[in-house]
């Protein structure tokens, strides 16, 4: 399927056609040529105390990325952006969602941003960015509505906005205040991918102007998943009236997007192949297993379908109101309410075991194995390995989110004072409803296969081997009816003494949980209504709605941040920051941590970060330089699904955190690193682990992107990359046998020309040179076979993009 399709061709000459007809306007404000190196004199959006503060005046962590920066870093999804951002470690090899992000060497236990908040215009998408299965980044789409990029490391993140103690990263969005548009076509050049982009803005009258844009785009994506596996689109939309002392502006957001969630897969150590399968192509998923058969939440009988992949259905309407009150008062407020809801399935490889071993395991000695269907359906199976797959079903029946961020602002003299009061109401409602299935270890379509005994009895049902997950105790039928109401009054004050400014800021969080959640009960069922009662239908998981359990807990935590800069003169600055904030954990604690009565520990409910910062900012010329040195210490409390564990730690981690920007005749160069040492200090429940380095954690993670500017278009390069890092986090680490990812280095490029003032073709190519790279994997050790299952980074895709601005 890597080939240019007639369908792309038609939608891209289409597309062109519709852009020859469009006239030509002025460029998009917004999209303005950007100030030279670093831009220390941009106004601080995200995370900011006060109003009017520049990133060389503040005393703070802050960094931001137009859309031309993003453009020629060549990413395939959101989290690859990210990427770019100092301080970030983003494993982007999920697909367009649950990736795992991390800031400064705070932990990813157990996936997803837990002490990282994004937010889109100013507000969280989700209220915890770690939600099982219901990350906040899947729910999140990058389109050419976006202006900026801005994120906060540290620093105030702590106290102006809730669970985000690390970071926020948030997207700015267009607003339309002149007339400007643009329309562009994506077409994969070696992999199935078709995908037009939209946006226009401009003014309805002297104070009224409105911003509208979005994206479509189908095809199967950068991995052979032997059908459309992504297809979907966005659409966003803002208006804005402007009066005498001040704006009200209405926001609005429709996402329903399907794109493929990458698991773990089979790979060698060094991220090789496993028989016919290549990890960086190929993936689990296949045109012969689409369709599931499992009990719903209620105890029903129903089917999904695996080709929903990820599916984030949002619908959001938001309104931003910013006046000045007089007198030096003003207020802001922000508040958004979304019907948020969706589904994520996806293959998991429980373990890929010699094929006979595994056969005998289910069936007993001299169990046989055919395939359930494919084109050898009935034949003998002679493969070497199997896997045996656990179906990640879930339903996200309602994770709607409200909130609302309320701020007065006071100023006297120098000295500006903000009282804010937040507060939010987060659903949580989830059903998870997993089988066990045998497949073949191949790549572009595989198989499944079924198991027999000896004697002929089968123990399958068309590849199918037990409805739940009987290798895991079957744990992981469930279902989630929870809701987490925050609240959080806050001040902040901002002085300047001279080259001096001073800002001190505190924030009270509170909490309560309510609900219910119940586990899994076995009972036998005739699933496909046969008649006949087969070996998997004997023991069938569904909800244990007969027995919930009760959610009936609170909490509260406090958190402060003190910073200080000193401009030593107009182009060098220096600073330094305490923090202490915290994050509430959500339900991952039902996994073993809420008690009978729906109670939790203080200590389980809240994890807390202690943080240290102290940076410089210098320009000169054409370079600019954005260094940071860290400390963090961090509690988490987490449980992780795939592996069964409860993770009760101490981390503590410190390094040094360098952006910079240099400007060569028509070259422009920007990059950053990030050094890094982490270590476990206490661990409750595995004390061999102290000491140890926390799981993927590189001593190094870097970026740079270097671009040559001439007279009808650009091209560069980007590099991504990472020094070598252990997979997991137990055990003796100095071991021959512990596994350890080596380091890697993506390159990907980028060329546009403009064939004309407004029309221009461009040429990415992501992973130019095919590097193999490994994110995450389930093994802490190198197993004997030497097969382990991980994620890694895709292999390389190109496309073209034509696009038209007006």
């Amino acid at each position: 399927m890597k080939k240019v399709t007639s369908t792309k061709l038609l939608l891209s000459t289409l597309a062109m056609a519709i852009c020859s007809n469009l006239n030509a306007a002025e460029t998009n404000a917004e999209e303005a040529v950007e100030k030279k190196g670093l831009d220390f004199e941009r106004i601080l959006v995200t995370g900011a105390a006060g109003k009017g503060a520049t990133v060389m005046a503040s005393s703070v962590s802050v960094s931001s990325l137009s859309a031309d920066q993003i453009e020629v870093t060549t990413p395939r999804t959101t989290a690859e952006a990210f990427r770019s951002i100092p301080g970030i470690r983003s494993e982007s090899s999920g697909g367009e969602g649950n990736a795992n992000i991390a800031v400064r060497g705070l932990p990813v236990a157990a996936g997803g941003a837990k002490f990282l908040q994004l937010q889109e215009d100013g507000l969280p998408l989700l209220q915890f960015g770690d939600i099982a299965f219901g990350n906040a980044d899947i729910f999140l789409r990058l389109d050419s509505t976006m202006a900026l990029i801005e994120s906060i490391r540290g620093g105030s993140a702590s106290t102006l906005a809730t669970n985000s103690p690390g970071g926020i990263i948030n997207i700015i969005s267009k607003t339309g205040e002149s007339d400007s548009g643009s329309v562009a076509t994506t077409i994969g050049v070696d992999y199935d991918h078709t995908r037009t982009d939209f946006e226009f803005g401009g003014e309805l009258n002297d104070s009224m102007y409105f911003h509208i844009g979005g994206f479509y785009r189908q095809g199967e994506g950068p991995r052979d998943s032997g059908y459309t596996g992504n297809q979907g689109g966005q659409i966003k939309a803002n208006i804005t009236k402007e009066f005498s002392d001040g704006y009200v502006r209405l926001y609005y957001k429709h996402l329903d997007d399907k794109t493929i969630a990458y698991l773990p897969m089979p790979s060698t150590v060094s991220g090789g192949s496993v028989g016919n399968f290549d990890p960086s192509t190929d993936t689990p998923h296949s045109a012969y297993f689409t369709s599931l058969l499992t009990t719903d939440g209620n105890g029903n009988r129903r089917r999904s379908d695996m080709r929903d992949g990820m599916n984030p259905q949002v619908d959001s309407v938001g309104v931003e109101a910013i006046f000045d009150l007089g007198n030096d008062w003003s207020i802001e407020n922000r508040f958004r309410t979304s019907r948020t809801k969706g589904s994520f399935t996806s293959p998991f490889p429980e373990s890929i075991q010699d094929s006979q071993t595994l056969a005998d395991s289910l069936a007993g000695e001299g169990a046989t194995l055919t395939y359930a269907n494919g084109p050898s359906q009935g034949d003998k199976y002679n493969g070497a390995n199997l896997m045996r797959i656990h179906t990640f079903d879930v339903e996200m029946s309602n994770l709607d989110f409200l909130v609302n961020d309320l701020k007065i602002l006071k100023t006297i003299g120098d000295t500006n004072i903000t009282f804010g009061y937040y507060k939010s109401l987060q659903n949580i409602e989830q059903s998870w409803l997993w089988n066990s299935y045998l497949s073949d270890v191949k790549g572009d379509n595989a198989a499944l296969i079924n198991v027999s005994a000896a004697d002929g009895t089968s123990y399958s049902d068309n590849g199918l081997i037990a409805y739940g997950v009987p290798a895991w105790g079957n744990c992981c039928t469930r279902n989630y009816d929870l809701q987490y109401d925050v609240t959080a009054p806050y001040i902040a004050i901002n002085s300047t003494f001279g080259d001096f400014t001073v800002d001190a800021s505190v924030r009270h969080d509170s909490g309560e949980a309510s609900g219910t959640y119940a586990g899994a009960v076995q009972s036998q069922i005739d699933m496909n209504s046969d008649g006949v009662i087969s070996v998997p239908e004997m023991s069938v998981s569904s909800v244990n709605n007969a027995s919930p359990s009760i959610v009936n807990y609170d909490w509260s935590y406090t958190s402060y941040s003190v910073g200080a800069n000193y401009m030593v003169d107009e182009d060098l600055a220096v600073f330094g920051r305490l923090s202490h904030g915290g994050t509430a954990n959500a339900d991952r604690l039902a996994f073993g941590k809420i008690a009978a009565d729906g109670s939790v520990t203080e200590e389980d409910a809240v994890d807390e970060v202690d943080q240290f910062e102290a940076g410089l900012k210098y320009r000169q010329d054409k370079l600019s330089v954005f260094a940071t040195a860290f400390f963090a210490e961090t509690q988490e409390q987490n449980f992780e699904a795939t592996s069964q564990k409860f993770f009760d730690r101490v981390y503590e981690s410190y390094g040094l955190e360098l952006e910079s920007a240099y400007y060569i005749g028509n070259f422009d160069i920007r990059g950053n690193v990030t050094w890094t040492n982490a270590e476990i200090t206490k661990d409750a429940l595995n004390p061999g682990s102290v000491g140890n380095t926390p799981r993927r954690q590189a001593d190094f993670v870097y970026s740079l992107t270097t671009r040559y500017n001439f007279d009808q278009g650009s091209a560069g390069i980007s590099l991504i990359g990472t020094t070598e890092a252990y997979a997991q986090d137990g055990g003796d680490q100095s071991t021959a046998d512990i596994l350890k990812f080596d380091g890697y280095t993506q390159v990907n490029a980028f060329a546009q020309y403009y064939l004309s003032d407004s029309f221009s073709i461009a040429l990415n190519v992501n992973n130019l040179f095919d590097t193999t790279g490994i994110t995450e994997a389930e093994e802490g050790n190198i197993p004997t076979s030497g097969i382990i299952r991980a994620r890694t980074i895709n292999g390389r895709t190109s496309s073209i993009t034509l696009k038209y601005d007006f």
